[in-house]
């Protein structure tokens, strides 16, 4: 491995990526679009590079949730098709417009104001409609109490000048969940309701909507028969959550540190802030390039094991800002300079997910700015977002 500026760093892996994204659009079926979900950085794998290497496999369509997260992808030559999932002002109209980038629209109220604003600079926005058959977020209301009122509408928004209605999706809330009979059951209810509303409006408005889109990672995974037109996968490309494991996929990023200097400790000294650990005996203990501002959970302070070549080795003390502390006693061998997986296929983040009391792509896109990344296929390091050392 090159020396880096850096002793903790992400791994990702381009190999394990594209297992996984053929293993997925397999899944999807010979019929739909592939839509990479590359929002948040790619889930902290890092968009421009994700998303290139997307492009080059065939992927269809990309998602982010905000502008500059398109912004950075066409600065970068990325030339797919992008939606934005969720909220942009209508006052971002033409920028929308000018990156080529397809809006969606949840409301009448947010209709009219795209209409107006691409209207008034004299081009059309490319839009999909957004409906909530259940996840109690952004769309328009797709269950029996507001049906009618949906329908009317979205009925007066497909008529509005300067849009291009080029698809209609909706967002399932417990697809993931297969284990749960009630949640099998809603994904049915929540797909009912789409199919509901788009052939109402569909037949109604006498228009037909280029792309129809409901499936999720959960739903790709476990329901690959609401594949419609394009599929969603997000956080299931990059083989953290444990529908990645049931299906076969492959975990993309591993978390790297190394030891750093290491001392002997008396019996009953205190280790770290807070004096929360103390030595019952004579121990030899570590310290770790990583904490918080890294990314690395204070929540795991006495709780996670760091994986050595000698074996696992647990943290001692509160993670602070920069460092954390580890107990190499029983580990002879371990010496300053070693590398440590904090995470990765060795070492799964589902355990530490459950630890911390979240989700494993929480603690994908909280690995920090700082941590560079660095690319590897065929064994090899193929691109890094930081500097060499020399």
């Amino acid at each position: 491995m090159e020396k880096f500026l850096r002793r903790t760093w992400a791994e990702i892996d381009l190999d394990a990526l594209s297992y996984n994204y053929h293993k997925l659009r397999a899944q999807m079926g010979p019929n739909a679009k592939y839509l990479g979900v590359v929002k948040a950085d790619a889930y902290g794998h890092g968009a421009v590079r994700v998303a290139k290497k997307l492009e080059s496999l065939g992927a269809d369509y990309l998602a982010i949730s905000n502008l500059e997260e398109a912004q950075e992808l066409r600065r970068n030559g990325i030339k797919l098709p992008i939606l934005m999932l969720g909220y942009t002002p209508a006052d971002m109209t033409e920028a929308l417009i000018d990156n080529c980038v397809a809006q969606d629209v949840p409301s009448l109220e947010m209709a009219k104001a795209y209409s107006e604003e691409a209207a008034a600079c004299g081009k059309t926005l490319t839009v999909h409609l957004k409906l909530d058959t259940g996840m109690g977020r952004l769309g328009f209301q797709c269950d029996e109490a507001h049906f009618e009122k949906s329908l009317a509408e979205i009925l007066e928004a497909v008529k509005l000048p300067n849009l291009d209605w080029e698809g209609v999706f909706m967002h399932f809330c417990v697809s993931d969940e297969p284990e749960k009979e009630t949640s099998q059951e809603f994904t049915k209810v929540q797909h009912d309701r789409f199919v509901h509303m788009v052939n109402e409006v569909e037949n109604r408005a006498g228009m037909r909507f280029r792309i129809h889109h409901c499936c999720n990672s959960g739903a790709v995974v476990y329901h690959p028969e609401f594949a419609w037109d394009m599929c969603r996968p997000g956080v299931v490309l990059f083989g953290t959550e444990p529908m990645s494991r049931d299906f076969g996929l492959k975990p993309v990023m591993t978390l790297k540190t190394t030891v750093g200097p290491i001392k002997a400790y008396a019996p009953d000294t205190s280790v770290s802030y807070g004096r929360t650990y103390f030595t019952d005996r004579e121990r030899r203990i570590g310290v770790l390039p990583i904490g918080y501002a890294d990314g690395f959970q204070r929540c795991l302070s006495n709780k996670w094991e760091m994986l050595t070549r000698g074996g696992p080795a647990k943290i001692c003390g509160r993670i602070c800002m920069d460092m954390c502390m580890v107990d190499l006693t029983e580990l002879p061998d371990v010496k300053t300079g070693d590398e440590v997986e904090v995470f990765g296929p060795h070492n799964p983040i589902e355990k530490m997910a459950q630890m911390a009391g979240t989700i494993t792509y929480e603690l994908t896109c909280d690995v920090a700015k700082r941590v560079p990344r660095i690319y590897i296929e065929n064994g090899k390091v193929v691109d890094r977002n930081l500097q060499l050392l020399f």
